[in-house]
């Protein structure tokens, strides 16, 4: 293991200029591996686990995808996603040697369709976190329905707070609000925003035109492929996983205990060991550093 470099901010021209930012630690030369997280979520969801990529050697880089954290917003409010995908398209051109994709819900999605639709690039391998091409409707409609209930703000970070409680109940309650407040921006009234643009959850994606996508894609995939499902998942049965994987050359599928679709956050150390696993045997056959 190695000591992490101090993470340093990456910032490049996505899909029509619109500025895609991120934290990149670890070796210059390092594998990299780019983690896009899910919608709603910033690059501070990766933390624990790109620290330790890091550690490890790989080049790690947690993006903030358009739209949210520090990234830049569309001036159409209009975020399809092949812009999604371009937009690890043009990370990846940033970065030495052939990264390893690691993508949670819309992150998995987009890094995809980076690696299978034209213009594809070369990836090592594909790490996909608790999400498929068939996804259940009540899950995806309760994580909508958490986004657009805090469209208005909220008064003071407890409120935040509680949302998140009642949204997540099975997790444990944070000391404090340093993590919450990354997520979260004050605006001149005062009030604290989630820190993505509202008007993302306004047209969320057809099923019927992005599932039929999602399996081609799946099958243009030779590298390996890992599915990381929450074994609770309101959104990913493990039958779909299974299916899901099986169109891939090289898909396999790991249940995370105890955790539910936002796996990272709820068993973030089991995931990660997982991740390593799965990056050691891409890089090192399977051999830890």
């Amino acid at each position: 293991m190695v000591s992490p470099e101090v993470a340093e901010t990456l910032v490049v021209a996505g899909a029509h200029g619109v500025r895609i930012s991120g934290d990149v630690q670890g070796p210059a030369h390092g594998q990299p591996v780019i983690l896009s997280p899910g919608g709603g979520q910033t690059r501070h969801a990766w933390g624990r686990s790109a620290a330790m990529l890091a550690a490890h050697g790989f080049r790690a880089v947690s993006l903030d995808l358009r739209g949210h954290g520090e990234s830049g917003w569309t001036t159409t409010g209009l975020y399809p996603i092949e812009d999604y995908a371009d937009d690890v398209r043009a990370v990846a051109a940033q970065l030495c040697g052939t990264p390893i994709l690691v993508g949670a819900s819309l992150g998995g999605i987009a890094s995809l369709l980076a690696a299978a639709e034209q213009p594809r690039i070369d990836i090592g391998g594909l790490c996909l976190v608790d999400v498929t091409a068939r996804l259940e409707p009540a899950g995806v409609e309760g994580v909508l329905g958490f986004m657009q209930r805090g469209v208005d703000g909220f008064d003071a970070l407890d409120e935040a707070a509680e949302a998140i409680a009642a949204y997540l109940p099975h997790r444990p309650r944070p000391d404090g609000h340093a993590g919450l407040a990354k997520n979260l921006r004050q605006r001149e009234n005062g009030r604290y925003y989630w820190h993505w643009d509202p008007r993302i959850v306004e047209h969320p994606f057809a099923p019927e035109l992005i599932n039929p996508r999602l399996e081609a894609a799946a099958s243009l995939i030779s590298a390996p492929a890992l599915l990381l499902r929450g074994e609770h998942s309101e959104v990913v049965t493990r039958e779909a996983g299974a299916a899901f994987m099986a169109l891939f050359s090289h898909g396999q599928m790991t249940d995370i205990p105890d955790a539910r679709h936002m796996v990272a956050g709820d068993r973030n150390d089991v995931f990660g060991k997982a991740l390593l696993d799965f990056a050691f045997a891409i890089r090192d056959g399977g051999k830890p550093a």
